[in-house]
């Protein structure tokens, strides 16, 4: 089990990296798309640079659920075959979706622009790497599971229901109603973004425990009332992105009262963390604790823009401008790919210490280059869309006038992007390095023995 979750790590590293050039090459297209315009057009680069960053959070999050939930409960007959097939059909998958793109065959919706047939193997790998992971947690453990394990349950689920909505377009009834069928695609946007989180986030809460030693606060009330506000945001905070389509209004106004609430689990959750844990547990664990901090940062921070752009005065104005891209770049890099960073270093740390220690130093120094770039990055977005919301909504502007405004600050944007895919695609490398010098014949060489941290340890805890 632990050789397929591996390999979903590796190809996840490649899947970044990959995303990280296409996107800084799409940013610089975006600006001059005359000069570059023999590279790849704007329109063609954007959806491969998305499709490998969703599928580099997915293969990720799934390759370390999948590492993780190989703990004290005895594999079941099937589970290596089924897992080989589920990952040979994702890897199918997305070699194909980036190879259609890449050709100009499109034909899907916004973050699935391929081919729909195409959408059929994703499917059913998710759906075997769920039978995998379900049958892995219910035979490891009771009733009595920890919140992490709900967190990543919810996400398994959700994103299949998610997934299949995103895709319900094919079908005339929803196809030929424009305002039926761009209100189940931003809702279903929306909503399986919330899914991944809920695995990526119940990732984060696993590695507090485990870098922390106590799995108590995973029991707590508190922790899975943080849990239940999550869901609530999952199943209907998607309603602020269609603030701007002709629906009911009490979608809107439920949407915007549960978005008041959005991001308080994960930020409740790491406050107790960082309250709880002692310097001598800090130093054991620096580099998944870093990461960790890294995406805190990062959560304050989106937590104030998605307030604000939740607010129907200030949606208008932000709603399709870089505000929008801003938040999706904050979340998906100064979150979820820290929190996965934390997760491949807390990995690498339990295969192999030494390998992971003697490149601690340096994985810090990029981290801090990539943080304060990213910083600079996403300050720029927001201070161009702002530009471009206000000309445009107030002042009338026509768009050539006001993209010609903001030129300054893309650029800003787009230089500090190659900083930030810089440092983060050499943290990238060291890891995959990591990973394929990280076999059993370099660990008998360095006289370190394998050893596994049990999802699910033998001692009792008791729900507080």
């Amino acid at each position: 089990m632990n050789s397929v979750a591996l390999q979903m790590l590796r190809l996840s590293l490649v899947l970044f990296v990959a995303g990280l050039a296409f996107g800084v090459v799409a940013a610089f297209v975006f600006l001059d798309d005359g000069t570059y315009k023999s590279i790849m057009p704007f329109q063609e680069l954007r959806p491969i640079h998305v499709s490998a960053a969703v599928f580099w959070i997915l293969t990720s999050s799934i390759g370390g659920l999948l590492f993780y939930v190989n703990g004290d409960s005895k594999q079941r007959k099937y589970d290596g075959l089924l897992l080989k097939i589920a990952f040979t059909l994702w890897l199918l998958a997305i070699v194909s979706i980036i190879t259609n793109l890449a050709c100009g065959n499109f034909g899907g919706r916004k973050y699935w622009e391929f081919p729909p047939i195409l959408a059929v193997p994703v499917l059913l790998s998710w759906m075997l790497f769920a039978a995998v992971y379900f049958g892995r947690i219910l035979s490891a453990h009771g009733k009595k599971a920890p919140v992490y394990v709900w967190m990543w349950s919810t996400g398994m689920i959700f994103f299949l229901i998610t997934f299949t909505e995103a895709n319900l377009w094919l079908i005339p009834w929803f196809r030929e109603n424009i305002v039926r069928d761009i209100t189940v695609q931003w809702k279903a946007n929306g909503a399986i973004v919330g899914a991944w989180n809920q695995i990526v986030y119940g990732t984060a809460i696993y590695l507090m425990t485990k870098i922390e030693g106590d799995d108590r606060i995973a029991f707590k009330w508190q922790s899975f009332f943080f849990y239940f506000l999550g869901l609530t945001n999952l199943m209907f905070n998607w309603g602020h992105h269609i603030y701007n389509i002709p629906a009911a209004p009490w979608i809107r106004d439920i949407s915007y009262a549960i978005s008041m609430t959005e991001w308080v689990l994960l930020i409740n959750i790491m406050r107790s963390f960082k309250s709880k844990l002692g310097e001598a547990q800090r130093l054991a664990n620096i580099l998944p604790y870093r990461f960790l901090l890294a995406s805190e940062i990062w959560v304050f921070l989106n937590l104030v823009l998605a307030i604000l752009i939740s607010i129907p005065a200030v949606n208008i104005f932000t709603h399709g401008t870089h505000v929008t891209v801003a938040h999706a770049m904050g979340t998906s890099i100064g979150i979820n790919t820290m929190i996965l960073f934390a997760s491949l270093a807390y990995i690498l740390e339990i295969r192999n210490p030494k390998l992971l220690a003697g490149n601690a130093t340096l994985i810090t120094g990029l981290l801090c280059a990539a943080h304060m770039a990213l910083l600079v990055f996403w300050i720029a977005l927001i201070t161009a869309g702002v530009t471009k919301g206000y000309q445009i909504v107030l002042n009338h502007l026509p768009f050539e006038m006001v993209m010609a405004m903001i030129r300054g600050e893309l650029y800003v944007f787009s230089f500090s992007g190659v900083i930030v895919a810089l440092a983060l695609g050499a943290i990238s490398f060291l890891f995959l390095r990591l990973f394929f010098l990280d076999s059993q014949k370099t660990r008998e060489a360095l006289g370190v023995k394998f050893h596994s941290r049990k999802l699910f340890p033998r001692r009792s805890v008791t729900p507080s």
